[in-house]
């Protein structure tokens, strides 16, 4: 995709024109990023405090028993919104979801061992293992490349 930023001291408004041969689904992906003006800011809950955390501290978030977990260095956050709206939250190119109930930082990632058949097993910084379900298995392989 290209793109072209033309400063203009009488622009009042910044204007954005999209030039397309027809609408697909990234353009559409685009104009809702332009559009929207959700949050960034995760915050969790730790010893009764509430933190502001760094998505790039992040290293895994996950589901469990109706609680979403977010796992630091600093620890373990409880947070308080749905693992779907932290996604949202989320560097896309630095966070994937690896399950219904688990989304990683690919930054820390050690390894990825493919020889299970039908999963990955993902050993991450902090020394947990994390396993990506099947159906995110082939999501999980082209961001690697394999």
């Amino acid at each position: 995709m290209k793109y072209e930023i033309k400063i203009d001291p009488s622009c009042q408004e910044p204007k954005v024109v999209i030039y397309t041969a027809e609408m697909t689904e990234d353009i559409s992906v685009l104009v809702k990023k332009l559009l929207e003006e959700s949050p960034t800011v995760i915050s969790g809950v730790k010893d009764g405090k509430m933190e502001i955390l760094d998505p790039n501290e992040l290293i895994r978030i996950y589901a469990n028993t109706g609680k979403v977990v977010a796992v630091t260095k600093q620890g373990s956050y409880q947070l308080r919104m749905r693992l779907y709206e932290i996604e949202e939250r989320l560097n896309k190119n630095a966070f994937v979801r690896i399950s219904n109930s688990e989304i990683i930082n690919l930054k820390k990632a050690k390894t990825f061992d493919l020889s299970l058949t039908g999963t990955i097993s993902i050993k991450l910084n902090d020394g947990t293992t994390s396993y990506v379900s099947r159906r995110y298995v082939p999501k999980i392989k082209k961001i690697l490349g394999v």
